[in-house]
């Protein structure tokens, strides 16, 4: 599927402004294309062209992911990476980076998360090799992998051994229950400030926090 992007998009994500992409139309270097309501718009074509994005294969990255949820298990992390590295090097592949992340699976706005999803969106990355669907992402994994597959990355999971509905219901429900019980604690850890914050309000407050 070939992605639209209005002008402003399109400038945002290609480093420039909109009066550039409109010069660029005027002088003929990039032409945008026009709905039939005559608005301007750029389509993922227009995105190779100006980040120059048809590289060839060699210079595209193989990159191994590794996440755990907690510093507590950062050598669990570095079994995994080196889990990794051996099974990416015995299919052939050459590894050009190793990321190393902490942070829950249900958190989509983890920093290395979201520079792994920019890079291969960029089509810079051509492998992507993880240990686990959920050291990805807890949820919504069919829809990642479609992101990687519609930007010509390759997703490969080291260990596809499959559990039955009853084991990967349970990892699920345990992983919502360490979520929220991470930030009961926070607000625990905060209930005298917030206390505070409630009696100035003139609020009563519930103990049960």
């Amino acid at each position: 599927m070939n992605r639209t992007y209005k002008p402003a998009e399109f400038a945002a994500k290609v480093g420039r402004t909109p009066q550039t992409l409109r010069l660029w139309d005027r002088k003929g270097l990039l032409s945008a294309k026009r709905t039939p309501g005559n608005q301007r718009y750029y389509t993922d074509a227009d995105l190779q062209k100006v980040l120059n994005l048809d590289t060839k294969e060699v210079d595209r990255q193989v990159i191994v992911y590794g996440r755990v949820s907690s510093p507590k298990q950062k050598k669990d992390l570095q079994r995994q990476i080196e889990s990794l590295e051996v099974f990416t090097v015995a299919r052939g592949l050459a590894i050009s980076k190793t990321i190393q992340e902490v942070g829950g699976g249900l958190n989509y706005t983890r920093p290395k998360f979201l520079e792994l999803m920019a890079s291969i969106e960029s089509r810079s990355i051509s492998h992507l090799i993880i240990a686990h669907k959920d050291r990805l992402c807890r949820f919504g994994f069919e829809y990642f992998q479609h992101f990687c597959e519609s930007h010509q990355c390759e997703l490969i999971i080291a260990n596809q051994s499959s559990m039955s509905p009853q084991q990967e219901l349970m990892e699920d429900l345990m992983a919502v229950i360490h979520t929220f019980s991470c930030r009961l604690y926070g607000i625990r850890k905060y209930k005298k400030e917030i206390d505070e914050i409630i009696q100035k309000a003139g609020i009563e407050s519930d103990n049960s926090i």
